[in-house]
């Protein structure tokens, strides 16, 4: 995990020098431990890693990850609670979703846990609570307003690594309309 976030960084620095000073300082062990109390799992080691480089980022750059904010352990609370609000005042009841294989079927789970947010109610998120053909600690995309829910890897590091090579070899550019990180095709 240490070295394709030094990668990204040097990427950052080179190309978008907002965003790289727009990344917070480590999550302590304690933000790490509050997370997974508050949200009652246990988060893969993969992704712990990952906040234990950077807790998020501090929101004044744009986004990060497909012009979506990498979210904070605070700011990952705050958007779960959103969605753990809705789904326990019944709001999903009878809300089918279209999964990919490896989904569950729901319109959102309280074990889909947000780590991005595109500022319109969509999500990258973990998902420790997988279909039959699914892994747990899978990334999905959740949208507020569509029912897709499709795999994006099949762990975090995974994502992550993917992710930054695609940066680095050109795929994803900084769009100042946008402001964020953006699909090259959409520049």
């Amino acid at each position: 995990m240490a070295d394709t976030w030094a990668a990204f960084e040097l990427w950052l620095g080179e190309h978008w020098p907002d965003g790289l000073k727009d990344l917070c300082p480590p999550a302590t062990d304690d933000e790490l431990k509050n997370l997974e109390a508050i949200l009652g799992v246990s988060l893969p080691p993969d992704f712990v890693d990952f906040l234990k480089m950077h807790n998020g980022q501090k929101g004044s750059a744009g986004g990060l990850f497909d012009n979506s904010e990498f979210l904070s352990t605070t700011a990952i609370i705050e958007q779960w609670m959103v969605w753990k609000d809705l789904l326990d005042s019944g709001d999903f009841e009878g809300i089918k979703s279209e999964p990919q294989a490896g989904v569950r079927d729901d319109w959102w789970n309280a074990k889909w846990i947000p780590f991005t947010h595109n500022g319109g109610g969509d999500h990258y998120c973990l998902d420790l609570a997988p279909g039959l053909a699914g892994t747990e600690g899978q990334i999905i995309t959740m949208w507020h307003d569509m029912g897709t829910r499709s795999v994006e890897a099949r762990t975090f590091k995974l994502w992550f690594t993917q992710y930054v090579d695609a940066v680095i070899a050109g795929n994803y550019v900084y769009s100042e309309d946008f402001g964020g990180l953006i699909d090259v095709d959409y520049a």
